[in-house]
C-alpha cells in the first residue's frame, strides 16, 4: 500500500514527537491515526533521512532478488519434469 507520506516526512513527524509534543496532538496535526504513528515509530525510530533512503533501496533490491529466486525455482521444477519424462 502506498503511503501519502514519504519516509522523510515520517521521520520529521517522529522527530517532532521526540521534542515533547503529545502523540494525540501530533496525530491530529498531521492527520494520522495513533496506530499509524506507532507503526511508523516501530519501523523508523532512531533513523535519519539518509537511513530511510538506504532502507528503501535495500527493500527494493530484496524484492528483485526474491522474484529472481521464484523464477529460477520455476525453471528448475520445469527442467526436472522434462528430465523425468525422458527417463
Amino acid at each position: 500500500m502506498k503511503s501519502r507520506f514519504t519516509e522523510e516526512q515520517i521521520i520529521r513527524v517522529l522527530n517532532e514527537a521526540e521534542s515533547g509534543i503529545k502523540t494525540k496532538e501530533l496525530c491530529r496535526k498531521h492527520g494520522i491515526s495513533q496506530p499509524t504513528f506507532y507503526a511508523w515509530k516501530a519501523k523508523f525510530a532512531g533513523m535519519q533521512v539518509s537511513d530511510a533512503k538506504k532502507l528503501r533501496g535495500l527493500e527494493h533490491e530484496n524484492g528483485k532478488l526474491k522474484r529472481m529466486i521464484a523464477d529460477l525455482s520455476i525453471e528448475v521444477m520445469a527442467l526436472k519434469e522434462i528430465n523425468a519424462k525422458k527417463w
